[in-house]
């Protein structure tokens, strides 16, 4: 409890003793002694110096009026002369405070931490003998406006009143120098690219509330014609960087070059084209250019262009630098880079960017030369296929939200923040629209403070954008939402407590139905439930539908797929929960309405069924209806009824292949239970990762394939088989793609049935030696040879059986 009270015993005037400090929590939590008294500022009024002031001071004074009218009704008067009686908020930076205000002996100390760039002290004074005063002092303009988003996130904002607690001292200053989120605007951004300007000037001011500083666009890339853009892009480019100037902020663009530099047409064209983007914008602090996704120019041609780049930048915003990640280069090519630095240590380089695909983390820092910085650019927008996928994520979600649904993930992306941020110079995360904001609000937090509570951040969260009263309440649900993701949908009953979480919140607070971000909760929380009804319900057809076909033999196979077919298709002519359904499909309408939110390709314009458009998949099959639906169709084509009986048997069977034998579906959760992996919600992230499922994406996410051909893994760390029958004789058998190099107890075997494509079968007989201490442990060589092929050709499994 020590290192929770020493701020503040440090803050107080007067001091309390530990023990009777410690007695006044405990008697607090029992509801004995009453909270801290709080002090009204309704009335306050807003000190700023006079004169001209730096655009961030101005504006930090602009957006607490307005931020505190948007929640509360209440306008607060700005002015410089010193009221007589009313409660002030003093809004200055640290060297013009007590020249331009008034001297004090409150104001901080020389050595307190908001001294550092973008710091902030939050000061209160309860004068006994007159009204309070409230001081935000940045140390410089930006830190001033950091310093209004903290006040916003403590204040008690209701309808017609304004407060706040009288205990606060906080001095703070943010730990990494680059803080900041990609807002590109373009059609494959599935909210971004229907927002207009004013609506892209709030959420940039609210990232503020957290701490970012810099906000990177996506000014060329993507040009295909959307219905929902407001502003042509040459337009929204200019008036993004406009924003970031009012605010104090750094403005950035991602510029790949996705032709060949060898084409001297195209490579003039993209020099003149980014001249007068330069022109265009009043702001520009950095220019990214990725190595690689897309583009696969050798970095002979990319340093280059790069500094004929920078002859057309600097003249016309001399701070500015170029950044380069070293995504999709080889080995050569980067060793290729870092001599050319070592040999011409280019002055218009300001420093790398690791993003998805770039090299590891910690070797790609160790390489880069002192006088360059390295900047990370993490994928918190994507669930899989991606940077960092949900760890071991059920199949039903995947088939169905998608790679990029709404997803907050806080514990996991506060962790991984703080695994990766030490080795770098700050962040600017790669995001394609809103349904990642939590996540946003984690990074931004976490890069100001890495200490910062995930609960904490998120009660802020809520107590911002939500209703302070419902502050924690929320943060629970938020953090529930995430649980949601954990584990086996099936046998994950807090779902069904987290709708009924958020029901009730819903109830509670009608104000906010017409909230973006409420409603972003509350369709992830009906959307879960909803799967995992399908789910259940669907599961269980199947179940029945293998005990019919089980039976072709005795009933003959026409008849058997006939029933089989009508059993599974009740999920669709008596489907379940349909007014969760239909609940789903209201606040899809109102999220596109409400913030663009692009959850369908027909419905609204979503720019692929990849794109978050997981509407469009509320309905996927959860069980193998399609895929019988096909094989049927071939088995009735089969010349012997002996033939169709035996095939619809192995069918029957598949996942129950009889008593001593096993049956592991190797990427999905529910149905592994011999993997070996690390079931913790926490694992390594990024290249350090322990082995996760692959969830492809075939037939634009329509496929009707097997369900477990559709995840796969490369390779499980073993696959481990104990209490066997030491005198039995036993045949693993698998179904992937390409080549499978298995090892029984570390000894490498060889197949007698070796199939190579999709769902056919490999068999490896077991030598009886493995199984005499009645345990085997499966496990595999990576193959070496596949080096060169597209991670599409690669080989890998998807369904592991041991046959007795």
């Amino acid at each position: 409890m020590r290192q929770y009270v020493k701020p503040f015993l440090e803050n107080r005037t007067t001091h309390i003793s530990f023990n009777l400090l410690v007695l006044l929590v405990i008697l607090w939590l029992f509801g004995v002694v009453a909270s801290s008294a709080e002090i009204d500022l309704t009335d306050s009024i807003l000190i700023v110096r006079e004169g001209v002031l730096p655009s961030a001071e101005m504006m930090a004074a602009r957006v607490l009026q307005e931020e505190v009218e948007r929640r509360t009704g209440v306008l607060w008067l700005k002015q410089t002369e010193w009221p007589s009686n009313n409660t002030v908020i003093v809004i200055a930076t640290r060297d013009e405070s007590t020249k331009c205000l008034r001297e004090s002996p409150s104001l901080t100390s020389p050595d307190s931490p908001e001294q550092k760039p973008e710091g902030y002290r939050i000061f209160v004074e309860n004068k006994s003998d007159s009204n309070s005063i409230v001081w935000i002092i940045g140390a410089d303009p930006r830190g001033t406006l950091y310093g209004v988003g903290r006040l916003l996130r403590l204040l008690q904002c209701q309808p017609g009143k304004v407060s706040i607690t009288e205990s606060y001292d906080i001095a703070s200053s943010p730990a990494y120098p680059i803080r900041g989120h990609q807002l590109g605007y373009r059609t494959q951004a599935n909210s971004w690219d229907a927002w207009t300007v004013d609506q892209f000037d709030q959420y940039i001011r609210e990232l503020a509330f957290f701490g970012i500083n810099s906000i990177e666009n996506i000014p060329f890339h993507d040009n295909r014609e959307t219905p929902v853009m407001n502003l042509p892009r040459r337009e929204m480019n200019r008036e993004l960087s406009k924003i970031c100037q009012r605010y104090g902020l750094d403005y950035w663009i991602w510029t790949p070059a996705d032709f060949d530099l060898n084409d001297m047409a195209l490579r003039s064209q993209a020099l003149d084209k980014h001249e007068e983007l330069f022109k265009d914008c009043p702001e520009l602090t950095g220019v990214f250019f990725p190595g690689g996704d897309p583009g696969h120019n050798p970095p002979e041609l990319v340093l280059p262009y790069l500094e004929d780049l920078s002859k057309r930048l600097l003249p016309i915003h001399p701070q500015a630098r170029i950044w380069l990640s070293l995504q999709w280069f080889n080995r050569k090519q980067i060793d290729w880079i870092f001599n050319y630095l070592e040999n011409e240590s280019p002055q218009w380089l300001a420093g790398f960017v690791a993003g998805p695909s770039s090299p590891p983390i910690p070797e790609t820092r160790q390489r880069i030369p002192a006088q360059y910085k390295f900047r990370l650019y993490p994928d918190i927008t994507h669930n899989k296929l991606c940077q960092y996928p949900v760890p071991m994520w059920d199949q039903a979600y995947a088939l169905t939200l998608g790679r990029e649904a709404i997803n907050p993930r806080p514990v996991q992306y506060a962790y991984i923040h703080n695994w990766f941020a030490p080795y770098s110079d700050g962040f600017i995360s790669y995001s394609d629209g809103v349904h990642d904001d939590v996540n946003k609000t984690i990074w931004s937090a976490r890069s100001w403070n890495p200490e910062a509570n995930v609960r904490d951040i998120l009660i802020e969260y809520a107590r911002v954008f939500f209703d302070p009263g419902m502050a924690q309440e929320a943060a629970d649900g938020i953090l529930a939402l995430e649980k949601n993701w954990q584990g086996p949908v099936a046998t994950n009953g807090s779902i069904e407590s987290t709708l009924l979480y958020w029901q009730q919140m819903e109830k509670k607070a009608p104000e906010l139905s017409k909230n973006w971000r409420w409603q972003m909760c509350l369709v992830r929380a009906y959307y879960d439930a909803y799967i995992r009804h399908r789910l259940i319900n669907e599961t269980g057809l199947e179940e029945k539908a293998n005990i019919i076909l089980s039976k072709a033999e005795q009933r003959g196979a026409d008849v058997v797929m006939t029933e089989t077919l009508a059993v599974l298709n009740q999920a669709v002519s008596q489907p379940v929960s349909t007014e969760l359904r239909q609940h789903i499909v209201n606040l899809c309408e109102q999220l596109f309405h409400s913030c663009g939110l692009q959850t369908s390709v027909d419905q609204y314009y979503a720019s692929g069924a990849e794109r978050g458009a997981f509407l469009d998949f509320i309905d996927y099959p959860m069980n193998n209806r399609w895929w019988l639906e096909d094989e049927f169709n071939k088995i009735r084509k089969f010349q012997s009824e002996t033939e169709k009986c035996e095939r619809l048997k192995l069918i029957a069977n598949w996942e129950h292949p009889g008593s001593g034998s096993f049956y592991d579906d190797i990427g999905n959760t529910a149905k592994s239970p011999h993997v070996m992996r690390s079931e913790e919600f926490l694992t390594q992230p990024g290249e350090e990762a322990h082995p996760e499922p692959t969830f492809w994406w075939w037939n634009e996410g329509m496929s009707r394939a097997r369900l477990s051909w559709q995840t796969t893994m490369e390779w499980p760390s073993a696959v481990v088989y104990e209490g066997l029958d030491p005198n039995a004789s036993y045949t693993v058998r698998l179904t992937g793609y390409g080549q499978s190099l298995l090892k029984m107890d570390n000894e490498r075997v060889n197949p007698t049935v070796n199939g190579k494509e999709m769902g056919e079968f490999k068999e490896f007989p077991v030598p009886p030696r493995f199984i005499k201490d009645r345990k085997l442990i499966i496990t595999w060589d990576n193959p070496t040879d596949e080096g060169h092929l597209n991670w599409r050709q690669q080989s890998r499994l998807s369904e592991i059986w041991l046959l007795k």
